[in-house]
């Protein structure tokens, strides 16, 4: 990896469930890093922790109790930063058995800080993309508009005309057509594609060091998905950003990726190279990882099984957290070897090669 732009570290990120009086662990214990100029690839399940992740990264997780702890350490060219400076002054947690069962926090503190910390990083260093672009829009602003005030807030373009002949260039580059037309069109007025291209725009106009696209074709018809992906392909070798790339679909994660992280349980079971991580051929990998490979729907997978594998089990309760492994109750591989391990100690993300990470007891007893 290249020298990392990002790094997280021990990022926890808890809700608390009224109904359950328990906390919610979405982000519990995450630690991966992005490399400049490199993408990162974070796959898993619905539920594994990645939107929350990446939301904790921007500071816009407001709802308690929120992050807990955990270091986001950001060194780019123009600012070098750890984005959780000082909010542990504003958390108070109780633990048992190394786990958070308690937490009390400074709400009004603890966001003061928050955007103290995030001044000229959110929007300007980091940009996201986020899963629903209709959503993400101000229906009562033009795409035009919307841009252009992104521009005047992060960039040195602060006049109207340049702001505006920005905006527009950018809306060029994404390929929307006529984009002087579009300039002034209202979201309603776009498809659902279209406005992701505004979104890709409008991030990208603010010249960002990290861009942070979640799930960036979700919505879309699978005709819209391709060329969406083909124009953040495009992007990424015309301007070489560090993007930070969240997706269900790992065929796109394949594509646009040079590093992979998977998720599950809210935490990371393996992270590595692209080609080593997603090779159906690799024998060393995560159980869950060839479990997500053995699902994708292929005439390879069905050939080799006679029908598509789906992952038996439910997706891990995070209220909920097994003492040992999070995949064990799911897990196909478990051996009499380490059976015990498994359901009683948590393995840690170590190396299996250089540089491949793997959080699984088949490699390391």
């Amino acid at each position: 990896m290249a020298d990392p732009l990002l790094t997280i570290e021990g990022l926890r990120t808890y809700f608390f469930s009224k109904s359950k009086q328990a906390f919610i662990r979405s982000v519990d214990g995450v630690s991966l890093a992005v490399g400049k100029g490199e993408t990162l690839g974070i796959v898993g399940e619905s539920g594994s922790g990645k939107s929350i992740t990446a939301m904790s990264v921007m500071g816009l997780v407001s709802s308690g109790p929120g992050v807990l702890s955990g270091k986001i350490g950001f060194r780019s060219d123009r600012v070098q930063r750890d984005l959780l400076e000082g909010l542990d002054r504003f958390v108070t947690v109780g633990k048992q058995d190394g786990k958070i069962m308690a937490a009390e926090k400074d709400a009004r503190g603890w966001q003061g800080q928050v955007e103290k910390n995030m001044a000229g990083i959110r929007g300007k260093e980091i940009s996201m993309i986020f899963q629903n672009p209709k959503q993400s829009l101000n229906p009562f602003e033009t795409v035009g508009k919307q841009i252009t005030e992104a521009i005047r807030l992060h960039t040195s373009h602060r006049s109207e005309q340049e702001s505006r002949e920005r905006a527009i260039e950018w809306l060029d580059r994404v390929k929307i057509d006529s984009p002087r037309l579009r300039f002034d069109n209202h979201p309603y007025g776009l498809s659902g594609g279209m406005c992701q291209r505004v979104m890709v725009a409008m991030a990208l106009s603010c010249e960002p060091s990290l861009l942070i696209a979640d799930e960036p074709t979700t919505g879309l018809d699978a005709t819209i998905q391709s060329k969406i992906v083909d124009l953040l392909a495009e992007l990424k070798a015309e301007l070489g950003i560090t993007t930070m790339l969240i997706s269900h679909d790992i065929s796109i994660i394949s594509r646009l990726s040079d590093t992979v992280a998977v998720m599950y349980g809210g935490t990371v079971v393996e992270s590595g190279p692209a080609g080593e991580i997603l090779s159906r051929s690799r024998e060393s990998k995560h159980p869950y990882t060839a479990a997500l490979l053995a699902s994708i729907p292929s005439s390879g997978n069905v050939q080799a099984n006679g029908y598509l594998p789906a992952i038996e089990g439910d997706v891990l309760d995070t209220i909920n957290i097994p003492a040992g492994c999070r995949f064990y109750g799911r897990c196909g591989r478990v051996t009499d070897r380490i059976k015990e391990k498994c359901e009683r100690i948590e393995p840690d993300l170590r190396d299996i090669e250089a540089g491949h990470r793997a959080r699984c007891w088949l490699y390391f007893d």
